[in-house]
């Protein structure tokens, strides 16, 4: 086990997370990652590690928190493996041909 200090992407608070060394940060996002599952910060198994779950849901401001923080949740995602290879994420595709100028 070992303690990772990461820091809101809203605030800039520090939290403290006692995890499992083998892990492997991908983001720290204010929002969550498609199609990653999170676990909340409380609810980490007894090693530390996300049971079932590619990251963690912190609330800024909660337990983990050092000192006062925003009150809203970010995610900590890890890198998550199909088939031997690490995945990336959904994307939303965007309509690049929208004209903003247009009336």
């Amino acid at each position: 086990m070992v303690t990772v200090t990461y820091t809101c992407p809203r605030c800039d608070a520090v939290v403290e997370l006692e995890r499992d060394a083998y892990l492997a940060d991908k983001a720290v996002t204010a929002d969550p990652l498609d199609g990653w599952a999170y676990v909340p910060a409380y609810d980490l198994s007894g090693d530390g590690a996300p049971a079932g779950a590619d990251g963690v849901e912190v609330v800024c401001g909660a337990s983990e928190t050092r000192g006062e923080g925003c009150g809203r949740p970010f995610y900590l995602s890890f890198v998550r493996y199909e088939d031997g290879k690490p995945v990336e994420p959904d994307r939303q595709q965007v309509d690049a041909s929208f004209d903003f100028l247009r009336r």
